[in-house]
Order: structure tokens, then C-alpha cells, then sequence
């Protein structure tokens, strides 16, 4: 019987090591123990969440430009517009 789960791409493998290692060399002295795999893991995951969550508050924030009213122009009727 084959497993459905595909195996990882070497260089992709490389990046996830390489935040493993970071992440842990980071938190380590934060948290003031080891830290495993896995931590080092769910805590890149949180982060990354929350800076996900930072990121769609600002666009949420963001003003729209004031000519902007979402609606198309009252002349916008698929023709130019011609001065009289």
C-alpha cells in the first residue's frame, strides 16, 4: 500500500530546518528551556498568524480614496465622453 502524503521538496525541507534552527535560537533564552522541534514549530506558526492578523487589521483600516465611492461613474456608459 503506497502513502497518499507526498514527499517534500529538498529545498523546501532546507527553509523549514532553517526556521526551525532560527526559531529556537531566538526563543530559547525567552522561554529559558530548550525547545523542540515542534515548538519551535507551533511557535512560527503563531507568530506568523498573528502578523497575519496585524496585516489585515491595517488593510481594514486602510482609507479608500475619497473619488472612490465603489460605484461606477453617472457618464460611465461604455462610451467616451463628448463635450458639448
Amino acid at each position: 500500500m503506497r502513502s497518499s502524503v507526498k514527499p517534500s521538496h529538498p529545498a523546501s525541507d532546507n527553509l523549514k530546518d532553517a526556521l526551525t534552527r532560527r526559531t529556537r535560537q531566538v526563543w530559547r533564552p525567552r522561554v529559558g528551556r530548550d525547545l523542540s522541534s515542534e515548538d519551535a514549530r507551533q511557535i512560527a506558526a503563531n507568530v506568523s498568524s498573528f502578523f497575519s492578523v496585524l496585516a489585515e487589521w491595517s488593510r481594514a483600516q486602510m482609507p479608500s480614496p475619497a473619488n472612490d465611492t465603489g460605484k461606477p461613474d453617472a457618464f460611465d456608459n461604455g462610451e467616451g465622453r463628448h463635450d458639448r
